[in-house]
């Protein structure tokens, strides 16, 4: 008799999904494991990092420390869902244009974390910026490139022109 396989059904990334799995595997590993969709990235799996936040009816929240179980119903967005086909959302733009991305690993985490914030408030202020991102952490950038990329981001949603950061040899202007 082989292993039971829980059977959910959800929205992900706007559309329909159906998938059986492990009923013990978190989130992450489902969409990973399950679903093929590499972007959401293992971390500590400890929920200190924030390398796996999805967003999960338009909340923030890490994958690792949510069991696959608990988004039976719910509407889940991964980085794959974050562009609109090929248009890329405004902060995906942002992060390569003022090279917030380093090695890109954290990138996803933020991205969503960023979205979300942007959502709740269109002209955030560098603290309000700093406190919405302080639950993911990057090993290459310093913050400096992630924040301005979220600041230049806001600008550009609401219609206005923002000069790109000037460069910096650490980033730290």
């Amino acid at each position: 008799m082989g292993k039971q396989k829980a059977h959910i059904q959800f929205v992900l990334n706007g559309e329909t999904a159906e998938v059986a799995f492990a009923p013990h595997k978190t989130l992450l590993e489902v969409l990973r494991e399950d679903l093929g969709l590499m972007g959401t990235k293992h971390g500590c799996e400890l929920g200190e990092c924030g390398t796996c936040t999805v967003l999960v009816n338009g909340r923030s929240i890490l994958s690792c420390l949510m069991l696959g179980l608990d988004a039976e119903g719910q509407d889940v967005k991964s980085i794959e869902g974050m562009a609109n086909g090929s248009q890329l959302h405004p902060l995906q733009e942002t992060f390569a244009d003022t090279g917030a991305a380093q090695c890109g690993y954290c990138s996803p985490g933020f991205l969503l974390v960023a979205e979300e914030l942007l959502k709740k408030n269109p002209n955030p202020n560098r603290e309000t910026i700093k406190e919405a991102l302080s639950g993911n952490l990057c090993r290459c950038t310093g913050y400096i490139k992630i924040y301005e990329a979220v600041e230049l981001a806001a600008a550009r949603m609401r219609g206005e022109e923002m000069e790109l950061p000037r460069a910096s040899v650490y980033g730290l202007e």
